[in-house]
């Protein structure tokens, strides 16, 4: 049986361009609004000349495949009986541009670190993860891969 689930994000942009100003760059700076959140600000990353201060779609990205592999993870350790006790992540997504300005992400590297209450189960806490990966919605929307350099400590 398959469940389908509606997300709904209203965009929210208006032009900033300095009446002086003969740039032909818009300002990238906008907000994205989820009913009952507060609103997101967010901008182009520094690099594609955004408000570096600001979240950018590709810290959105990176972020949701790391709080959502979290998520998996967590699932499938408590279907094993493993105490997670803490979890942290340093990940990493490396993003190609062209010469035509187009892009991509090329791969995503999740660095997990993970603290349990049981030395006995570091090993399977360890191969849980490529399960986690394999149930996270957001690693299997993704064209890239999604590579794992965990560790595991009580």
């Amino acid at each position: 049986m398959t469940f389908k689930h509606i997300f709904k994000v209203a965009l929210n942009w208006t032009s900033k361009k300095e009446e002086k100003s003969t740039s032909k760059i818009h300002n990238k700076t906008h907000q994205i609004k989820i009913d009952g959140k507060p609103v997101l600000d967010v901008s182009a990353a520094k690099a594609f000349k955004g408000d570096p201060k600001l979240y950018n779609p590709e810290d959105l990205l990176l972020s949701s495949l790391v709080s959502c592999h979290m998520m998996s993870y967590l699932y499938v350790c408590s279907q094993n009986g493993i105490e997670v006790l803490e979890y942290l992540d340093n990940a990493e997504a490396t993003l190609e541009v062209s010469a035509s300005g187009s892009g991509r992400f090329v791969e995503v590297r999740l660095k997990p670190i993970v603290k349990i209450s049981n030395p006995d189960q570091i090993e399977l806490a360890l191969d849980l993860h490529f399960k986690a990966n394999q149930l996270c919605f957001i690693a299997n929307s993704c064209n890239f891969p999604v590579l794992h350099e965990a560790s595991c400590e009580v």
